[in-house]
C-alpha cells in the first residue's frame, strides 16, 4: 500500500475553503432572502434550517466521494462507475447544459445592483453584467491555481459584506414583523426550500476541483466543514435581519435596503460595488468546475474529443471553457430577450441541480464502503434528495430532456459500433468499458488509498 494521494503542487485548505464558500455563498445573498421572505413570509427562516439540516449529509458525501476518489468528472465519475454510462453522461449533462441556466441569473443580477447603484440607466444591466462575465472566464484561462488565490481575496471581500450588513443590521430588528409566523401556509415554505436550493447549491463543485488539491483526503473534509459553517450560519442570520427588519415584503433588493439602514450614506453604495464581487467570486468558483468537467466527458467520449485538453491534474482546460462560454451566452442571450425573468432560470437551475444530488447519493450508497460514516450521511442524502425532486418535479422538464439526449447518445454510439464491427474497423477506445467507466477513465476512479 503506498501513502495517501498526494501532489506537492494544487490547491490547498484556505484556497479550496474560498473556492467552496464562493459557490454556496454567493449570488444568492443579492435576491433569495427577499424572494423567499415574500414566498413564506417569517416562515422562511424555517426554509433555510431545513436546507441547512439537508445539507450537513449531502455535503459530508460529497466530500467523501471527491477526498475517496478523485476526479475531475465529479459527480458524473461516481455515477458512471456505480450505474454506468448512460446515467453518467445524463449526469454530466444536467450540469454542463441545465446547471449553466445560472449564468444569466449572476450576470443580470449583478449588472442590475451595478447600475441601481451607480445611477446607470437600467436598460444598460445586460451589457454591464457581460462585462461582469468576462473577467471569470480570463482568470480560468490561466489555471485553477491562480483562480484559487483570486478566489481567496474574493471571499474575503464578500465574508466582510455580509458581517457588515448583518451587524450593522442586526439592531433595527423588531419581533412584531415575525407575526404572522405562517403567512401562506406551509406550501410558502415548501417554495422558500425550492429556492434555496438555489442557494446551497455548490458542494458537487469540489467533487471535478479534487483532483487539482495536493492533498485531498485532507483538505477537502476541512474545507467542507469550514465552509458549511459560514455560508449556513451568514444565510440564517441574513434571513432573521431581512425578515425582522424590511418584513415579508423587503423588495427586490433587500441587501441594498438593509445597506440602507446601517450606513444610509454609504451602505447602498458599498453592497453596489461589491455585487460585482460577489457575482465575480461565484462565477470564478463554478467555471473552475465546468471546464474540468467538459474536458473530462470528451474524454469518456461524452463530448467531442475537441474539448478533452486539461481534464489532467494541472491542465488547463481552455476548451472546454469556451464550450462552457457558449453555453454561458446561449442563456444569457435567452434571459435578455424574455425580459430576464430570473426565477424561470433558477428553477431551471434547481431541477438539474436536484437530479444530480439524487443521482450522485444513489452512486454513493454503492461505492462508498459499507457502514462508513459517508455511507450514513449519502443514505440519508438520499432520501432527502427524494424529497427534493418531489418538490421540484414540475421543474424537471429541462432535466428529462438532457437524459432523453445521453440516451439518444447512447443508441447513436451503440449503432456506430455495430457498423464498425460489421465492416471490420477497430471500436473506438472509449467504447471499451471497464465496470461501467470508460478505460480512458477507469484509473482516475480507483481509490487512492488502495493503491
Amino acid at each position: 500500500m503506498t501513502p495517501r494521494h498526494t501532489r506537492t503542487r494544487g490547491i490547498g485548505i484556505l484556497q479550496g475553503t474560498a473556492l467552496y464558500i464562493a459557490a454556496i455563498l454567493g449570488s444568492g445573498l443579492l435576491v433569495l432572502p427577499g424572494l423567499t421572505a415574500q414566498a413564506a413570509g417569517p416562515a422562511s427562516i424555517v426554509a433555510v434550517v431545513a436546507v441547512i439540516l439537508l445539507v450537513v449529509p449531502l455535503a459530508g458525501t460529497f466530500a467523501a466521494l471527491s477526498s475517496r476518489y478523485p476526479d475531475p468528472g465529479g459527480v458524473a465519475s461516481y455515477v458512471r462507475r456505480a450505474i454506468g454510462p448512460t446515467a453518467a453522461r445524463a449526469t454530466g449533462y444536467w450540469f454542463c447544459f441545465g446547471v449553466a441556466a445560472g449564468f444569466p441569473v449572476l450576470a443580470l443580477l449583478g449588472g442590475g445592483y451595478v447600475t441601481a447603484i451607480a445611477g446607470i440607466d437600467a436598460g444598460a444591466a445586460p451589457l454591464v453584467g457581460l462585462a461582469i462575465l468576462l473577467p471569470s472566464f480570463a482568470i480560468n484561462m490561466l489555471g485553477v491555481r491562480t483562480a484559487g488565490w483570486v478566489q481567496f481575496a474574493l471571499t474575503g471581500a464578500l465574508t466582510a459584506i455580509v458581517v457588515f450588513v448583518v451587524a450593522g443590521a442586526f439592531p433595527a430588528v423588531e419581533p412584531a414583523r415575525f407575526a404572522p409566523f405562517l403567512p401562506h401556509g406551509w406550501g410558502g415554505v415548501g417554495t422558500a426550500i425550492s429556492l434555496f436550493v438555489w442557494a446551497f447549491a455548490g458542494w458537487e463543485v469540489g467533487t471535478h476541483l479534487s483532483g487539482e488539491f495536493r492533498d485531498p483526503r485532507r483538505a477537502i473534509p476541512v474545507a467542507t466543514a469550514v465552509a458549511l459553517a459560514v455560508t449556513g450560519g451568514a444565510y440564517l442570520l441574513l434571513q432573521v435581519v431581512t425578515v425582522g427588519v424590511l418584513g415579508s415584503q423587503p423588495g427586490e433588493v433587500p441587501l441594498v435596503t438593509l445597506a440602507a439602514v446601517v450606513a444610509p450614506g454609504a451602505g447602498p453604495a458599498v453592497i453596489g460595488a461589491a455585487a460585482g464581487i460577489i457575482t465575480l467570486g461565484v462565477l470564478n468558483s463554478y467555471l473552475a468546475a465546468f471546464g474540468k468537467l467538459g474536458a473530462s466527458l470528451a474524454v469518456s467520449g461524452d463530448l467531442p474529443r475537441v474539448f478533452a485538453p486539461g481534464a489532467e491534474p494541472g491542465g488547463v482546460p481552455r476548451r472546454a471553457l469556451m464550450l462552457t462560454f457558449g453555453v454561458a451566452l446561449a442563456y444569457f442571450l435567452a434571459a435578455v430577450l424574455t425580459g430576464g425573468d430570473l426565477q424561470t432560470f433558477i428553477l431551471i437551475h434547481t431541477g438539474n441541480m436536484v437530479s444530480i444530488y439524487a443521482a450522485g447519493m444513489f452512486a454513493a450508497l454503492r461505492i462508498l464502503p459499507r457502514g462508513t460514516t459517508g455511507w450514513w450521511m449519502a443514505l440519508i442524502a438520499a432520501v432527502l434528495s427524494g424529497v427534493l425532486l418531489a418538490l421540484n418535479v414540475t421543474h424537471l422538464a429541462p432535466a428529462f430532456l438532457l437524459a432523453v439526449a445521453a440516451v439518444a447518445v447512447t443508441g447513436w454510439r451503440r449503432l456506430r459500433a455495430r457498423r464498425r464491427t460489421w465492416t471490420g474497423r477497430p471500436v473506438p477506445a472509449e467504447a471499451v468499458e471497464l465496470g461501467g467507466a470508460p478505460a480512458a477513465v477507469a484509473e482516475t476512479m480507483v481509490d487512492p488509498a488502495s493503491r
